[in-house]
């Protein structure tokens, strides 16, 4: 059986178990590294699509004791106290980058420092400093923003924990068209993440409004309705609502079956179609820089 091992930083993998070793859900288990053991927490059952095709998939060794347990306690001390050491040294050799997490292997064999930079960076010094203070293998990986956000954890703006650091096993591309088919307003603020990237949920009802959207008048377009002239204010494609002002009337609440006998009989039409969405002052420049 194979299952989903969740490790630091909201890392996960899939592990093949064997008929031997009792496997519980939530429990901590050791498993076999690159390089030796690691340990994390048994999240699920894998599902066919978490196992790499032509990828070895590595082995559940045993369930975790409660020294192993003590053990994990132990290195998460020092990883706090490694992170200290390599700050200095980044600063010893003046390395334009942001040191944003440590990750002991279970094992001690190997050591990760994940960071961020906006270039390449050339840590090879950084690299002998580490060695030579720890004594063990040290790998620096180099991260994007988002993977930053996904790793250290947190709240969106829906109040729930981040989908990157809970259940989104890759990231996906997103694009501000998508913002403006959802006719949501083009603010940093409301449609970026805590990655500064636009956030992920984007893309979860994309594929509904690209095939419900060409049904309804664009928004912001002038029309004529009825023989009055009017200007489409909304569209409620979940209850199926649009609203029209017109001119001397006030509101209008339509169906959408009613605006399509509308257009079929001739009694609407579109005369002029929406203004392209602007953003508010100063904010060009920050929705070109969470643009995916």
């Amino acid at each position: 059986m194979d299952y989903i091992i969740e490790f630091k930083g909201n890392r996960r993998q899939a592990f093949t178990a064997g008929d031997d070793i009792a496997v519980e859900i939530g429990k901590y288990l050791i498993v076999q590294a690159e390089r030796g053991e690691d340990m994390g927490i048994a999240q699920r059952k894998a599902l066919p699509a978490d196992i790499q095709q032509g990828v070895e998939t590595l082995k559940v060794l045993r369930p975790a004791t409660e020294n192993d347990i003590e053990r994990l306690k132990f290195n998460r001390q020092k990883e706090q106290e490694s992170h200290a050491e390599c700050l200095k040294f980044i600063e010893k050799h003046r390395l334009k980058m942001k040191l944003v997490d440590v990750e002991y292997q279970y094992d001690c064999n190997k050591i990760t420092f994940y960071f961020t930079a906006e270039k390449r960076v050339d840590f090879r010094e950084l690299v002998k400093d580490l060695a030579a203070t720890f004594r063990t293998r040290i790998e620096l990986r180099q991260i994007g923003v988002r993977d930053e956000a996904k790793r250290i954890g947190g709240y969106g703006i829906c109040g729930k924990q981040q989908c990157c650091s809970s259940f989104l096993p890759e990231f996906k591309t997103i694009s501000t068209q998508m913002a403006r088919t959802q006719n949501l307003a083009l603010n940093p603020q409301k449609i970026s993440g805590n990655c500064g990237r636009l956030l992920c949920c984007l893309r979860y009802e994309q594929e509904y409004y690209e095939s419900v959207v060409p049904d309804y008048p664009p928004v912001g377009g002038q029309c004529i309705f009825q023989g009055l002239h009017g200007t489409i204010e909304k569209c409620d494609i979940f209850k199926q609502k649009i609203t029209i002002r017109l001119e001397d009337e006030g509101h209008k609440v339509i169906s959408l079956d009613e605006f399509k006998r509308a257009v079929k009989r001739g009694q609407f039409k579109l005369t002029e179609p929406p203004r392209p969405q602007r953003l508010t002052e100063g904010e060009d420049q920050d929705l070109g820089s969470i643009s995916d």
